[in-house]
């Protein structure tokens, strides 16, 4: 069997996610995963292992009241096992709303996503969002 390229396993992976099949984007993510979120807030930080990352994510749709949303907004640039992602993300809540372009930035090894980065176009909103 052909191993997927990253850019192929990072569009799997945002399929998933869009489509809210939190399970299969989550089979995708190594055990030992090491997700950054930037910014100043409650999620802020260095997220490990799929428990980690599981919490962080679930603690973001308690946040939003369900309403988080992550769109791809390009296609996948590829350098080697790093493929950038631009996204749209959307949330809202009884205190504002939130929607802002970024870039998702995974390091792809083996068929896993061992690494992610993410970075906003506005961290000062997202922050005053998620806090």
């Amino acid at each position: 069997m052909m191993e997927l390229t990253p850019a192929a396993i990072a569009t799997t992976y945002f399929d998933a996610l869009g489509r809210g099949d939190v399970a299969a984007a989550m089979g995708l993510l190594d055990s030992k995963v090491v997700w950054h979120q930037p910014g100043a807030n409650r999620f802020s930080g260095e997220h490990t292992g799929i428990e980690g990352v599981g919490a962080l994510l679930g603690g973001m749709m308690e946040v939003s009241e369900g309403s988080f949303q992550l769109t791809v907004t390009g296609a996948p640039m590829v350098n080697g096992e790093l493929v950038a992602v631009p996204v749209q993300f959307t949330g809202t809540h009884t205190r504002g709303s939130m929607d802002m372009s970024g870039i998702d930035l995974l390091t792809i090894r083996d068929g896993k996503i061992i690494e992610v980065h993410l970075f906003s176009e506005d961290g000062q909103a997202e922050d005053i969002f998620w806090d």
